[in-house]
């Protein structure tokens, strides 16, 4: 993409990985380094697995040079890698803002795909910064009938497995696709922090 993404923020670590590891095969012209490690330099990861993946990127290595690394080479010496080789990173400053404040998130949950359909929304007040995870379960806790949700654990997070009851399923290929302002959100609910006012669509899909 013209911004320096490559897939989505979370297929970025492993897309650097490969361009690292094969850099002697194309013309480094071809895409823009400093562009792509800026893309990933001001993304908040959270995930464990989008963190493993993109942190060898970042020292100028890939998953292929671990078989030849020297672990007792740099033992008690205190080196720590330096982030970002080309130096077009910069440490985030954390800014530290009060999470006792309030934010309205506007959650609904559609079905047009399946079964009886419907289409139920409700307004939550949450803390600020809050996950949607958090969101979802404050409305479940709210009106459980409605907004009741099961998830699984994965290494990428919870993953949401059915809504209302309704459940995906690998053999009808369906799944439930969360959307804001008609876009697809590309960090999962454990991850993603709605804004306040922001409309959060639940949508029963296929792929």
């Amino acid at each position: 993409k013209g911004n320096g993404m490559i897939g989505n923020i979370y297929s970025m670590g492993l897309a650097l990985q490969a361009l690292e590891a094969t850099r002697k095969f194309y013309d480094s012209r071809e895409w823009d380094c400093a562009q792509a490690f800026s893309v990933v330099c001001a993304h908040d990861y959270q995930q464990p697995m989008a963190i493993a993946q993109v942190l060898p990127a970042l020292v100028g290595r890939s998953y292929l040079d671990a078989a030849g690394l020297d672990c007792s080479a740099t033992k008690d010496t205190g080196d720590v890698p330096t982030l970002c080789p080309l130096g077009v990173c910069q440490v985030p400053t954390l800014l530290l803002s009060p999470r006792t404040a309030r934010i309205q998130v506007h959650y609904s949950i559609i079905n047009r795909l399946q079964g009886k359909h419907f289409n139920y929304s409700t307004s939550v007040e949450v803390p600020r910064g809050s996950t949607l995870l958090k969101v979802m379960q404050v409305a479940a806790e709210e009106n459980a009938l409605i907004f009741s949700f099961t998830t699984e654990e994965t290494s990428w997070g919870p993953y949401v497995t059915s809504i209302h009851g309704l459940a995906g399923s690998t053999d009808d290929r369906t799944y439930w696709q969360f959307l804001s302002a008609g876009n697809a959100l590309e960090e999962g609910v454990g991850t993603y922090v709605p804004q306040d006012g922001e409309h959060i669509q639940a949508v029963f899909s296929t792929y």
